[in-house]
Order: C-alpha cells, then structure tokens, then sequence
C-alpha cells in the first residue's frame, strides 16, 4: 500500500528543519494565558483570530509582540493569544475535542507529528487557494520547509518554529579529555571511543537524552538512520529490521555502559556541567545561551549521513471556520512568519528562519557570523537531514509508541528484538485500522 501524493511529496522534500531549558521545550513548556485557557470563538467573529499556540521554545512573550504588531498594523482585528497545552501533543488532543463542536480557532501550531492526520481527515484547510486569493507568495517560504506540510497536491500548514536535532558539547570536558575541541565524533562509533574517555575524565555521563516522554522517538531517529536502519519504508515498518535493532542495542548498551544517561531534564543537566554533551533540539540554544555555566559548541550528530531527523512546528487553519475567518488567519500567518519576525523568532529562541531571503538579510547575517553555534542547524539542514519516517510523524501515536518502547529497551533494559518485533506489530495494526481505509479512497 502506497499513497502517490505523499510518497511524492517527501521525495522532492530532501530537508526540512525543531527546546529552550525545559524538559519539553521542543513543545514550549508549560505556561498561563491569564486565564483564556478555554478561550475560543464560539460566535464565529470575523473580526477576530484566535491563536492557540503551546508557545515553541517558551516564546509566549515573543508571540505577544508579534500579535501587537500585527494588530497596530491591521487595526479593524483583534487576535487573542491561547494556550493550547503544554506541548504539541496536549494541543492536538484539545484541537481533537474542539472539532465536535462550533467553538474553533482561527490558527492553530501543528506539529511535525499531528499536521497530516489533521489534513488526512479534513480537519484543517488546504492553504494554495487563499495564499492565492490573498496575494501571498508562498515561494518566499524555504522550500522544503513549506513542502513538508504537502498532501494530495495540498499544503496544510505554513512552517513556523522548524528545526533538526544538534549535538551540544561542553568544550572544557573534550579539552580535559585530550579530545577535539571543535567538532564533535564523526560515528557513533567515535562517539563510543570519545565517552569511555570522558567518563573516564569527568565522573559523568559522556551524553544525556530527553526520555521516551520528550521525544527520544525524534532524536533517536537520527542514530538509527546512521546503522543502516528505519522505522518504516514508506508504510511498512521495519523495526525488526537488523540494522534498525543494531541500533537499538547500541543505544542500550551505551546507557548500560554510563556513556548516555536518559534525563527526564536534559538540557539542565547539560547546562550544569553534569554531562558533557546535550542531544537537543535547536530550539534548546536559545536557553542555553542564557542559562548555561559552561562553555560549549554546537555539532552536526555523528553520521555517516544524512544522520538528523528535521522536526518541530507549523501553522495551520481549521477547515471548520467561515472563509473570512480563513483569510484573516492566512493574513496573519503571513505577518508573523515573514522576514522581519521570522528572523527575531530564529534569534531567540534558536528555530530556523523559514524565508528564504531571511539569510541574505544583513543583520541575521552578522548575528550568524558572531553566534555560530547558531548557524550549524542551517549547515545541517542542507548537509545531514531528511525527512522522518511516515512510521513516527504520519502514523496516529507513532512518536508517543515508539518512545514508550525507547524507554522500555533504555531504563528497563528490555530485550531489544522482542520489544522492537511488538512495535512492528502494533504499528501495522494502526496503519491497517487508520490510515489505509483513507488512502484506498
């Protein structure tokens, strides 16, 4: 079983790009709306947009701004900011609750794991026609960002807080290691060499990982495209693939080793000096550059390549609401992604610009060269990415089984073959139940 569009669509998408000091910043963390937690707009004014956001990389401040700006520009509309939950997923299940009723946003931020079963079941709009009808250059968006929310010759979402994963390094531990201080292992397999000397030298974990509950599915994708392996080919998983499970006992076995610690909070146990590399997103850097006590850099993830799994958050529009509605949520999706605030995003909290013109614009051009640790998920992009498996990102509950089964094989020390062959199963399970009734049609 295939699906033309989609296999097409990830094709031609040969990149596409996703934490600040929390334990989900990847998700935004959690935060108050001043009491408009259930707001919404049940009388269906046109005059207003509501924005339900889990606010990507603590940014809730940032998108108040951006609404500001929007508003003394576009005074005939009010935007109401919500928060949609504490991470993606708590947004996409209240997003899911809100569809039996009337009482709809206007916008809503879809993750890289909840966008195509919203576009799968007609939940959210097709954008072409309005970005048309507005006078919206869609073309000025980076390409394989924009073509990542693609279905049936349709795009479900606009890119907005986009990313890959990184590796952070603690550059006083590679120097008290004897090892490189300006890059990071080349393999997994130098990473194994580079640890048992860290460990060594430190007296602690050579890597922490967020667990199974904060997306290890997304960033231990990465580690198992570089053994050989995949989640799924297309529609078929393959989990029980031998390489795919090569990888599994290798990560199980450098956690046994004390060479990975799996965290429940990563980036503050990096950021303490109490490991000596971070695998995060590169929403985490804009965090770290105010919260971290150590000095570190920022590297690709150990290849060989393309070895990052790109991720993180877009925008789309309930297909629910009056047209109007429609195009005032297209025009202000276009206000806050363009060049000026996607490049003030990018810089606070360490997401990716998503115009293109954005890196030609003169001041993000200083800001790169004078923050490199900046720029290294905009080399990786084009360098090291590719699209994630349909397995986590299109299979209902993808990203939240396979994390479940990371946390068995890592902190319970399950066998890796058994566990692995009952996500072969369950996965096909829901792809047979879910998905392949719809793309038959």
């Amino acid at each position: 079983m295939s699906n033309r569009s989609v296999t097409k669509r990830l094709g031609a998408v040969a990149l596409a790009a996703l934490t600040a000091v929390s334990l989900t910043a990847c998700a935004g963390g959690s935060t108050s709306d001043g009491g408009n937690s259930d707001g919404g707009n049940a009388a269906g004014d046109e005059n207003k947009i509501v924005f339900w956001s889990n606010h990507p990389g603590n940014s809730r401040d940032l998108e108040m701004e951006l609404i500001e700006a929007f508003e003394k520009e576009n005074p005939d509309l009010d935007v109401e900011l919500v928060d949609g939950g504490a991470n993606y997923e708590e947004l996409a299940q209240k997003f899911n609750a809100a569809l039996a009723g009337s009482d709809l946003p206007d916008v809503i931020v879809a993750s890289d794991v909840t966008w195509f079963n919203f576009a799968l079941n007609d939940a959210t709009t097709p954008l072409d026609d309005l970005w048309e009808s507005e006078n919206i250059n869609a073309d000025s968006y980076v390409d394989t960002l924009r073509d990542d929310y693609e279905y049936n010759g349709k795009h479900f979402g606009v890119p907005y807080s986009r990313s890959t994963n990184l590796m952070y390094w603690n550059t006083e531990d590679l120097a008290a290691a004897g090892l490189p201080t300006d890059r990071g292992p080349e393999t997994w397999q130098e990473f194994d060499e580079w640890a048992g000397k860290l460990k060594e030298t430190t007296g602690h974990p050579a890597l922490t990982i967020p667990d199974g509950s904060s997306y290890l599915d997304w960033y231990f994708q990465g580690m198992v495209w570089a053994f050989g392996g995949a989640y799924s080919q297309e529609w078929e998983p393959t989990f029980s693939d031998p390489k795919t499970i090569e990888a599994a006992k290798f990560l199980q076995d450098q956690v046994k080793k004390g060479h990975i610690e799996i965290s429940t909070d990563p980036t503050v146990a990096f950021g303490n000096g109490n490991a000596s590399s971070l695998l995060e997103s590169t929403g985490s850097l804009g965090g770290l550059k105010e919260s971290a006590t150590v000095p570190f850099i920022t590297t690709y993830l150990p290849g060989p390549g393309p070895s990052a799994a790109t991720g993180g958050a877009g925008l789309a529009v309930p297909n629910g609401i009056s047209d109007t509605r429609k195009k005032n949520a297209v025009k202000f999706i276009d206000f806050i992604t363009n060049t000026e605030n996607t490049i003030k995003f990018s810089q606070q909290t360490g997401y990716m610009p998503v115009r293109k013109d954005a890196l030609e614009d003169p001041e993000e051009r200083k800001f790169l060269d004078e923050n490199p640790n900046a720029e290294t998920a905009i080399k990786q992009l084009n360098d090291n990415t590719k699209p994630q498996d349909y397995a986590r990102v299109f299979v209902p509950g993808g990203g939240k089984r396979i994390g479940g089964a990371l946390d068995r094989i890592t902190v319970g020390g399950e066998d890796v073959e058994k566990v692995f062959a009952d996500l072969d199963t369950e996965t096909q399970q829901v792809i047979d139940r879910d998905i392949a009734p719809k793309l038959d049609k």
